[in-house]
């Protein structure tokens, strides 16, 4: 990766001015959150819930503002048209990043509901983002290895309380859930240990959409299927600050939620879980061969060299 002129001091400037932003927002959030918890009214908390979200989405705007300003994010989107910001949406990207996270929130920033992921409880301790993200009901999800598994008994199932709960959290206000469904960022090593099948992209894991769908029922409106594409193989906020991405493309393919997806158990039926195997699996076969026209001369990601894990 080449490192253009200027661009240190371009990164130096647009990750400060990121944090004043962060600083001056999350204060605001977390008063709102704070009197969202000491009165008790349904009213109440609907309105203080629709008022933090208004408050993430013009911090949002404003690091747009940010990169737009510095020129640090080249982004072309295409799909967006016709999407309702009062509808309840699945969202399913491919993941490369952490940089996907901003490059997703300034593609539907107040053109969808608001994007809310599910996170590793451990990042709740990320100073002022944990407890932002805290007071905007994202889900925090405990991750067990097997062996502590196998050991506590009890705690298997945690992950599942933990869907269920938020996803009757997002009832209250139009949502759109964000699934990164191959579980872990792309890299060179994971897609030749994990032999994908796939150019592009690591396995998906139809385990965790499969029950938010249960649980949300016929709540969620439609599946956007999005593909991100970069110029270089393995971005980072650095190089998004410093504006090394390149050129940013973004496709967005809404699709139907059919009947049976929110029908069944997917732990227990067998035909279930071979179906959605298949529905998913064809959805990353589409947005395999999207990538191919999507990226830069259409060479394939896993020769273009490993990134962090």
């Amino acid at each position: 990766m080449q490192t253009r002129r200027g661009s240190t001091l371009k990164g130096v400037i647009t990750i400060s001015l990121m944090v004043v932003n962060v600083v001056f927002w999350v204060p605001l959030l977390l008063v709102v959150a704070l009197a969202k918890l000491i009165i008790p009214l349904a009213a109440w908390r609907r309105w203080t819930s629709a008022l933090m979200i208004w408050i993430a989405q013009a911090w949002i705007s404003c690091n747009g503002a940010i990169f737009s300003l510095l020129g640090a994010l080249r982004l072309e989107v295409e799909g967006v048209a016709g999407l309702d910001p009062r509808s309840w949406y699945l969202v399913l990207s491919n993941h490369r990043s952490w940089v996907d996270i901003l490059v997703l929130q300034q593609a539907f920033n107040r053109r969808i509901p608001f994007l809310k992921f599910f996170l590793k409880q451990e990042l709740i301790w990320v100073p002022f983002l944990g407890l932002a993200w805290w007071a905007l009901d994202f889900p925090f999800m405990k991750r067990h290895s097997a062996t502590y598994l196998q050991k506590h008994p009890e705690a298997r199932g945690e992950d599942l309380d933990a869907t269920r709960k938020a996803c009757q959290r997002f009832a209250l206000l139009p949502t759109s859930v964000m699934n990164f469904v191959e579980g872990t960022r792309f890299t060179a090593a994971k897609h030749k240990a994990t032999k994908s099948p796939y150019r592009h992209l690591l396995r998906p894991r139809p385990g965790g959409v499969a029950f938010v769908l249960s649980a949300m029922g016929g709540m969620l409106h439609s599946v956007l299927d999005v593909t991100v594409a970069y110029s270089e193989p393995s971005p980072t906020l650095w190089d998004l600050c410093c504006g090394r991405l390149g050129h940013v493309r973004m496709h967005v393919l809404r699709r139907p939620i059919e009947p049976w997806v929110a029908q069944g158990d997917y732990a227990e039926d067998s035909r279930l879980r071979a179906r959605f195997k298949e529905w998913l699996g064809a959805l990353w076969t589409g947005k395999d061969a999207r990538l191919d026209t999507m990226l830069p001369g259409g060479v394939p990601d896993q020769v273009a060299g490993d990134g962090q894990p």
